[in-house]
């Protein structure tokens, strides 16, 4: 776990691993979006964003393990109740101690992997952002730019704020997006395992509401020339793996994982058509 985290703070806050540097083709449209400004500045903020992706899980967690065994309006899934565990000889792990620990132990592990993943992609490949070549600001008379289909190899290309420059070559795959994908099917696993007496909505509107949270980062990442559809799903796959390899899904159902398939690709048609549409 030390060593995830290690390798997760190097990826993100040092220049340990330097970005692969790909060339562009001369005033391609596709690169030449508007700068969209700070992260910060972002409809959807890395601050909102992981605060999103570490409190849902958590108060999932909570209310399904916690709140809900107690109350008379829910039941749990299997019926069984956990004995205390005995460690040794005079040590006894309680059973709720035990669940906060492998809940937040795996569940932390997660997301430190997915950003490790997401900075390694984004490092290996150095693909850039829709906005590029503003923040590049390559000057095409000395570079000899006459068509727009003269590549440009050269590594001192760009002009422009060096941080910027090197924040446009790490779009793809879109950490916002894996990030958001992973905690949402993370915490669909969470709320199978809990159920409401006679409502049969709830697992189905847990499920739709986390995937349309994590569909929203992504649209909001294209809309704002921030990513391209493509970083985006790739983001999603990222995080949807590593969310898949972690949750004992061995547990659900064949139905209720084709369920939740389905309703993600459901939304995320549904995105891209309210956006060809408003086009």
């Amino acid at each position: 776990m030390a060593g995830t985290v290690l390798l997760a703070y190097y990826f993100e806050y040092t220049d340990t691993f330097p970005v692969h540097v790909q060339g562009f083709f001369c005033f391609d449209k596709a690169y030449s979006k508007p700068y969209p400004g700070p992260e910060d500045n972002s409809k959807a903020p890395p601050v909102l964003v992981y605060s999103l992706v570490t409190a849902i899980p958590t108060v999932t967690f909570f209310t399904v393990f916690f709140l809900l065994p107690y109350s008379y309006f829910f039941v749990k899934s299997d019926g069984a109740q956990e004995k205390t565990i005995v460690t040794a000889d005079c040590c006894y792990f309680n059973p709720l101690l035990r669940r906060i620990v492998r809940f937040l132990g795996v569940y932390s592990f997660g997301l430190f992997t997915t950003t490790i993943f997401a900075n390694a992609g984004q490092v290996v490949t150095g693909n850039q952002a829709p906005h590029f070549l503003t923040t590049c600001k390559p000057n095409y008379t000395a570079l000899g730019c006459q068509s727009p289909l003269q590549y440009i190899s050269e590594r001192r290309a760009c002009s422009g704020n060096p941080y910027l420059v090197t924040s446009a070559r790490k779009s793809f795959p879109s950490k916002d997006a894996a990030l958001s994908f992973y905690s949402a099917i993370y915490t669909v696993y969470i709320g199978q395992i809990g159920t409401l007496k006679g409502t049969r909505l709830s697992k189905p509107t847990l499920c739709l509401v986390l995937l349309s949270l994590a569909a929203l980062v992504g649209v909001v990442r294209v809309t704002e020339h921030r990513n391209h559809w493509n970083d985006i799903l790739a983001g999603f796959v990222t995080g949807g793996a590593i969310a898949a390899f972690l949750s004992p899904l061995e547990k659900l159902s064949t139905t209720e994982l084709i369920w939740t398939v389905l309703s993600f690709l459901k939304i995320t048609r549904l995105f891209q058509g309210g956006r060809h549409i408003g086009r």
